[in-house]
C-alpha cells in the first residue's frame, strides 16, 4: 500500500473514535441514576489515565529523545503556561472546553508522529493507531458531554467531532512530508503538549472524576493508565 495512503487510512481510523465516543455519550438514558452518575465520572477518570498514559509512556519518552534538558523543561513549562491562558480565556467566556483541549492535544502530536515514524520506515504504525483510537473515545465521550452541556446541540457537536477526525490525515501527512528527519521539533512539539495536557488533568479533568461517596470512578484512572501501558509494551516489547 501506498505510504501516504496507509497513513490517511490509520490517522482516520485513529480519530473515527471521536465521534463514536461522542455518539455514546448522546444516549443518556441509563437507569438507575446513581449507576449513570458512577459510570459517567468512571468514563472521566478513565479519559484523565489515558491522557497520563500518553504523556507518561509516548510523548515525553519520545520527546526527551531528540532534546536537551534545558529544552524539556522550556516546552513542558511553556506549554503549561500557554495552556493555562487557554483555560482562562475559555473560563472567562463561559465555554469550558478542558476535555476537548487534552484530547487534542493528545490527538494531533500523535498523529504528526505517526506520519513522520511512516515516513522513516516504522513498522508499528497500525498498533499505535489503535491505541490512538482507544485514547480517543473514552475522551471523545468526556469532550462530547462537555461541550453539549454548554449549550450546543447533540447533532451540532456530533458534527463538529466527524469535522475533527479529518485533524488525523492533515497531521500524518504533515508529519510524512515535513517533520521526517526533523527529530528535536517534533520532540519539542510532543513536550509542549505534554506540558499542556498535564495541567488540564489536573486542572480540570481529575476534579471532575471525584464523586461524593463512592469509590469506584478512580479505578477508571488505573484503566485507562493500564490501556496505555498494555499498549507501549506490544509497541515495544523488548
Amino acid at each position: 500500500m501506498d505510504g501516504q495512503l496507509a497513513i490517511i487510512l490509520l490517522t482516520l481510523l485513529a480519530g473515527a473514535t471521536i465521534p463514536l465516543g461522542g455518539l455514546l455519550a448522546s444516549f443518556e438514558s441509563i437507569q438507575p441514576r446513581w449507576m449513570k452518575d458512577e459510570l459517567r465520572h468512571f468514563i472521566i477518570a478513565f479519559g484523565g489515565g489515558a491522557l497520563l498514559a500518553a504523556v507518561a509512556l509516548v510523548l515525553v519518552p519520545e520527546g526527551i529523545k531528540a532534546v536537551p534538558v534545558w529544552q524539556v523543561a522550556l516546552w513542558m513549562v511553556t506549554g503549561s503556561l500557554a495552556f493555562m491562558g487557554l483555560d482562562l480565556r475559555l473560563a472567562k467566556n463561559g465555554s469550558p472546553a478542558a476535555q476537548l483541549t487534552a484530547m487534542l492535544a493528545d490527538f494531533v502530536p500523535e498523529a504528526l508522529a505517526l506520519g513522520a515514524a511512516a515516513a522513516g520506515g516504522g513498522s508499528a504504525g497500525l498498533v499505535l493507531a489503535l491505541l490512538i483510537a482507544l485514547q480517543n473515545l473514552p475522551e471523545g465521550f468526556n469532550s462530547f458531554r462537555e461541550v453539549r452541556h454548554a449549550g450546543n446541540s447533540t447533532r451540532h457537536v456530533l458534527l463538529i467531532f466527524c469535522m475533527l477526525t479529518l485533524l488525523g490525515p492533515i497531521c500524518g501527512l504533515t508529519g510524512y512530508h515535513l517533520l521526517a528527519g526533523h527529530d528535536a521539533l517534533i520532540g519539542a512539539i510532543m513536550l509542549f503538549a505534554s506540558g499542556g495536557i498535564l495541567y488540564l488533568v489536573f486542572q480540570d479533568i481529575a476534579p471532575q472524576a471525584k464523586l461524593a461517596r463512592h469509590w469506584t470512578p478512580p479505578l477508571g484512572a488505573v484503566a485507562g493508565f493500564l490501556l496505555g501501558l498494555i499498549g507501549e509494551l506490544l509497541l515495544n516489547p523488548g
